[in-house]
C-alpha cells in the first residue's frame, strides 16, 4: 500500500504526459534509506509498460562502482552495438552520442530509471548529465533515486546535481511517513500504533520490517531494523542463514548457479529457504539479492571479519575457476571479492586492469579507486618498477579530481622508486607532473624547482616528448610569474622539439603559452597563435588544451577592455566546456565572466557569478582566488562589510602563489577599498607593496592602473617604463578626467569613468560631479557616490545633484537576507521544486526575468545552485 505519495506520483505523471509530447525531463527522487523512493519509482512506472519502453537499472554498494553499471543493465535492449561499445570501453565522446541516439530513435517514449545513484560512477554521472542536458526535445524521462541523507556535503553527487539544466529537471524529496500513516498500516497488527511510529520515525521499510516480525516482538520492539533482521535470520536453518551472509558481501545480485556451487549438493533446497523467508528475492531469473538493501547491510554488520573474509574467498575462487562461458564476470565486482578476501596477489592484478577500463570510459574517480585498492598491497609487489607505476597511476588519476598531499606524497614515491631501479626517463615525467601539481596548489617556488629538475633529468636522454612538454610547462610558468619574454623563449624551444616529434599535445600547450605571452606583451599577433592552437586542439580532441586557450584568450579579452571579444569568447568557451563536460574549466570562465560583470558596472550579476564559484566543493586555489577577488572588490564597491573578509583571504592565497599576477589584483582591490575610506595612508602602503614588483613583465593596462592609484594617493610613482598607458588611463594621467571618462564610457566601464571625473580638479570639479554621482549611484556604488556628492558639496555643486537614491527597496531592507518582495515570491515557489518556466507562469512574467530574479536571489544567500537551497534547514531560509 502507497501512502501519502499522491502529490509525487502527480509530478512524475505530468512528466510523463510531457515526454509524450515530445518535451524531455529529469527526476531526482531523494530520501534516506528505506523512505520508498524504489515504491513510488515502481508505482509510477508499472502502467506505463505498454505505452513506454520501460529501461531499469541501478547503481551498487561495491568497493569501487561498476564503470556505467546502470546502463549495462539494460544496454541490450538498444542494440549490440551499444553493448559492444561498453565492453570496448569505448569513448565518452563516442558512447554518449550513441546511446542518446538509440534512445530518440526509438519508436515509444522511453523511461529511463535508474536507482541508488548515490553509489553511482563518475561515467555513470557523467553520462546521465549529458543525456539531461539534451532531451529537453525528446520523448525521453531519466528517473533516479538518490540516499541524499548520507552523502556529506562535498560527495561528487551535489556538484553533479548542482550542473543539472533547472528548466527540464524535477526534485522529489520524500518525507517519512506521518502518525496517521503509521496508525493505518498497523490497524491489523497487534502492535501500538504509537510506539511503532516512535521506533521507525515513519519510514516505510523500518516500518514493513516490524510489522513482518510483530507477533514475535509484541511487546519487545527492536530498537533498529538491524535487530529485526537478526532476529529474522536467527529463526532459519543454518544452509539458508549461510545463502544470507554470501548474498550479503556482492552488493550486486548474486547468480544462483554461482550460490549452488559455493553451497554444494544442497545449494538449490537453501537458496528457496531464502527467498520463502521474505529478505530475499528473485531479483531476475536466475538472480538473488535482499529485498532491500538496509536488510543486506544489517546481514553484512553481523559478520566477524574472518567469516568476511571466508566468504569473499569463496566467491572469489568460483567466479574465477568454475564461472560458465555464457558468464562475464566484471573486474570492478572480482576486485571487491579480492579485496574483501585479503587477497594481494588477485588484486594487485586485476585492480590496474579494472581501473585502466573505468578511465578508458571517463569514471577517474572510479579508476583512482580501484588503484588505492591495490596500494592497500603494494608492499607484496615483487618488482619495485610495478610498485612505482601504481603510485604514478594512482596520482594521475586521483589528481583529476582532486589536489592533496596524498597526491604530492605519491608522486614524491614513485620518482623515488624510478630512480631506485635507474629509469630516468619516468622520475622526469613524475618530477614534471609533481612540478604541476605545486603550481595547482599556488605554490609556485616548488613548481618551479621541480619543473627544472624535470629538465634536468629528461636532458641527459635522447629528445622525447616528455622532454618537450617539460620545455612547454616551463614556457609556462614564466608566462605565469609575469616573464613573457622568457615564456617564448622556452615556448619556441618546446614548439621546435615538438614539431620534430610530431607531438600535437605539446605543440598545442607550446602555442598557447608564446600566443599569450604575446598578447599580453601588447602584441595582437599573438592571436593567431592562439587561434592556430585552438584550431589544432579542436581536431586532435585534445579538450584541455582547447579549455585552456579559451581561458587565456578570455583573459587577454576582459584585461585589455576588449568587451565584444571577451562576450564572444565567453559563449564558445562556456558552450564547448559544458558540451564536453569540462565542469571545472566551466568554473573558472565563470569566474571571468564575473569580472566582466564587474568591469561594466553589473554588480549583482557579478557578485552571484563570483559565489556560485565559491561555493563549489574541492576547488583548487587556482580556481578560487580570481572569483574571490572580483567578489571582494565588488563588495568594496557596493560599501558592504563582508568586502574587507574577502579581501584578506584572498590576499593571503595571492601571497602564497608568489604569482605577481595573482596578488597584484587583490592589492589593488585593497588600494581602492583603503581610498574609498579616505584612508590615505593605508593606500599608500598597499602601493608600495605592489610597487616592489617586478613591472618589466605586466601588461599595460595593469601597470597604468597603477600608476593611476598612485597619482591619486600621492604616492612615489614607478620608474619610468617602455609601454605606454592605454587611452584612458594616458588622459587620467595627463590630467584630462574628461576626456578620459568619454572613453571609458565608450569602452563600457561607468565605474572608471565615474572616478576620472573625481580627479578632475579646482572649478570644472562643480560641473563634473553631478554626472559622477549619476553614474555611481546608477550602478550601485555606494562610497564612491558619497565622495562624489562630499566633493559636490565642497565646490558648491550641491544644487545640480540628482536626487538621492532610496537605496535597496524596503521590503530587500526588512528581509535578513536583503531579498526584494518580488525575490522572496521567487524564493518560495523555488523551493516548492518549480521549473524557471513553472514561476515564470505562475508571476505571470517572463521567463528571463525570472532567471534575473533567481541569480540575484542565489547571490544574496550565498547559495551556488537551487539544490543548495533546498538542502538548508528552513529556519535558515528567512522565508517570510
Amino acid at each position: 500500500m502507497l501512502l501519502e505519495r499522491e502529490r509525487e506520483l502527480e509530478t512524475l505523471q505530468r512528466l510523463a504526459s510531457r515526454a509524450d509530447s515530445g518535451v524531455g525531463g529529469m527526476a531526482l527522487v531523494l530520501g534516506e534509506a528505506g523512505i520508498g523512493k524504489s515504491s513510488l519509482l515502481q508505482a509510477f512506472a508499472a502502467p506505463l509498460r505498454d505505452r513506454f519502453l520501460l529501461l531499469q537499472g541501478a547503481c551498487e554498494d561495491l568497493s569501487t562502482p561498476r564503470a556505467l553499471g546502470p546502463l549495462r543493465d539494460f544496454a541490450c535492449e538498444l542494440g549490440s552495438d551499444v553493448v559492444c561499445a561498453i565492453d570496448n570501453a569505448a569513448s565518452p565522446d563516442q558512447l554518449m552520442p550513441l546511446l542518446l541516439g538509440r534512445l530518440a530513435a526509438q519508436p515509444r517514449p522511453v523511461l529511463v530509471l535508474c536507482e541508488d545513484l548515490h553509489w553511482a560512477d563518475q561515467a555513470t554521472l557523467d553520462l546521465l548529465k549529458y543525456l539531461a542536458r539534451r532531451i529537453a526535445g525528446q520523448r525521453i524521462v531519466l528517473l533516479a533515486s538518490v540516499r541524499n541523507d548520507e552523502l556529506p556535503p562535498d560527495h561528487a553527487f551535489w556538484r553533479w546535481a548542482g550542473d543539472l539544466p533547472a528548466a527540464s529537471t524535477q526534485r522529489i524529496a520524500l518525507s517519512p511517513l506521518s502518525p496517521q500513516a503509521v496508525a493505518t498500516l498497523a490497524r491489523d497488527a497487534p502492535c501500538d500504533p504509537a510506539e511503532l511510529y516512535r521506533v521507525t520515525g515513519g519510514n516505510p521499510f523500518f516500518l514493513s520490517e516490524l510489522l513482518t516480525d510483530c507477533d514475535s516482538t509484541l511487546g519487545h520492539l527492536p530498537a533498529s531494523v538491524r535487530d529485526a533482521v537478526w532476529a529474522r535470520m536467527s529463526r532459519l536453518p543454518a544452509q539458508v542463514r549461510t545463502v544470507l551472509e554470501l548474498v550479503s558481501v556482492s552488493p550486486v545480485a548474486l547468480e544462483e548457479w554461482l550460490l549452488e556451487a559455493v553451497l554444494g549438493d544442497d545449494g538449490h533446497e537453501a537458496i528457496d529457504g531464502s527467498v520463502d523467508s521474505g529478505l530475499l528475492q528473485r531479483a531476475s531469473p536466475g538472480h538473488l539479492s535482499f529485498r532491500h538493501e538496509l536488510a543486506r547491510q544489517a546481514v553484512l554488520s553481523g559478520l566477524r571479519p574472518a567469516a568476511s573474509r571466508a566468504l569473499h574467498k569463496r566467491l572469489c575462487k568460483v567466479l574465477t575457476e568454475q564461472a560458465p562461458s555464457h558468464a562475464r564476470v566484471e573486474l570492478a565486482r572480482l576486485v571487491h571479492h579480492a579485496t574483501g578476501a585479503q587477497d594481494a596477489h588477485m588484486v594487485l592484478q586485476l585492480a590496474p586492469r579494472a581501473a585502466r577500463q573505468a578511465a578508458r570510459l571517463g569514471a577517474h574517480r572510479q579508476a583512482a579507486a580501484h588503484l588505492a585498492s591495490a596500494l592497500q598491497f603494494v608492499d607484496a609487489v615483487s618488482w619495485t618498477g610495478d610498485a612505482a607505476q601504481l603510485y604514478e597511476d594512482w596520482a594521475y588519476e586521483a589528481g583529476l579530481l582532486r589536489i592533496d598531499e596524498r597526491l604530492i606524497e605519491a608522486r614524491k614515491k614513485a620518482i623515488e622508486l624510478w630512480q631506485s631501479v635507474e629509469r630516468p626517463d619516468k622520475a622526469g615525467l613524475n618530477l614534471r607532473w609533481l612540478a604541476r601539481t605545486y603550481w595547482y596548489r599556488g605554490e609556485s617556488k616548488e613548481a618551479e624547482r621541480y619543473g627544472l629538475e624535470a629538465i634536468r633529468t629528461l636532458e641527459q636522454l635522447p629528445n622525447s616528448k616528455e622532454l618537450a612538454m617539460a620545455y612547454s610547462m616551463r614556457s609556462q610558468h614564466q608566462l605565469l610569474q609575469n616573464h613573457p619574454a622568457s615564456a617564448i623563449e622556452w615556448g619556441r624551444l618546446a614548439l621546435e622539439l615538438a614539431t620534430t616529434l610530431d607531438d600535437h599535445d605539446t605543440r598545442v600547450h607550446a602555442l598557447t603559452n608564446i600566443g599569450s605571452a604575446k598578447l599580453f606583451l601588447g602584441d595582437g599577433g599573438g592571436q593567431q597563435e592562439l587561434a592556430e592552437g585552438l584550431q589544432c586542439a579542436l581536431a586532435q580532441h585534445l579538450h584541455e588544451h582547447a579549455a585552456r586557450i579559451y581561458s587565456n584568450w578570455i583573459e587577454y579579452a576582459v584585461v585589455f577592455k576588449q568587451f565584444a571579444l571577451a562576450e564572444r569568447l565567453l559563449a564558445e568557451g562556456l558552450a564547448y566546456h559544458r558540451e564536453h563536460e569540462l565542469d571545472a574549466w566551466v568554473h573558472y570562465l565563470t569566474g571571468w565572466q564575473a569580472q566582466l560583470h564587474l568591469d561594466k558596472g553589473e554588480f549583482a550579476a557579478a557578485a552571484a557569478l563570483a559565489r556560485q564559484v565559491l561555493a563549489l566543493p574541492d576547488l583548487s586555489l587556482v580556481m578560487r582566488l580570481p572569483a574571490l577577488t572580483v567578489l571582494g572588490r565588488t563588495l568594496s564597491r557596493q560599501g558592504e562589510a563582508e568586502a574587507a573578509r574577502c579581501l584578506q583571504e584572498a590576499l593571503q592565497w595571492a601571497r602564497a602563489t608568489g604569482e605577481s599576477q595573482r596578488l597584484l589584483p587583490v592589492l589593488l582591490a585593497l588600494v581602492e577599498a583603503a581610498w574609498q575610506a579616505q584612508d590615505i595612508e593605508t593606500c599608500r602602503r598597499w602601493l608600495e607593496e605592489a610597487a616592489q614588483f617586478d613591472f618589466s613583465g605586466v601588461n599595460a593596462w595593469d601597470l597604468a592602473e597603477v600608476c593611476t592609484w598612485q597619482r591619486r594617493a600621492e604616492a612615489a610613482p614607478l620608474p619610468e617604463c617602455e609601454l605606454p598607458p592605454p587611452a584612458p588611463r594616458a588622459a587620467e594621467l595627463s590630467g584630462n578626467g574628461q576626456a578620459a571618462c568619454d572613453t571609458w564610457l565608450a569602452l563600457g566601464l561607468p565605474y572608471e569613468a565615474a572616478l576620472a571625473l573625481l580627479d578632475i580638479p579646482g572649478d570644472a570639479a562643480a560641473q563634473a560631479m553631478p554626472k559622477a554621482v549619476a553614474l555611481l549611484e546608477q550602478i550601485g556604488a555606494v562610497p564612491a557616490a558619497a565622495m562624489a556628492r562630499q566633493r559636490a558639496r565642497a565646490c558648491g555643486a550641491q544644487a545640480q545633484l540628482p536626487k538621492s537614491r532610496r537605496g535597496p527597496y524596503a521590503a530587500a531592507r526588512e528581509h535578513p537576507s536583503g531579498l526584494t518582495r518580488r525575490e522572496a515570491q521567487v524564493l518560495e515557489l523555488l523551493l516548492e521544486g518549480l521549473s524557471n518556466l513553472e514561476i515564470a507562469q505562475r508571476l505571470c512574467r517572463s521567463e528571463r526575468t525570472v532567471e534575473h530574479h533567481v541569480s540575484t536571489l542565489l547571490g544574496k544567500m550565498g547559495a551556488s545552485t537551487r539544490l543548495d537551497l533546498l538542502r538548508r534547514p528552513p529556519s535558515s531560509l528567512h522565508k517570510n
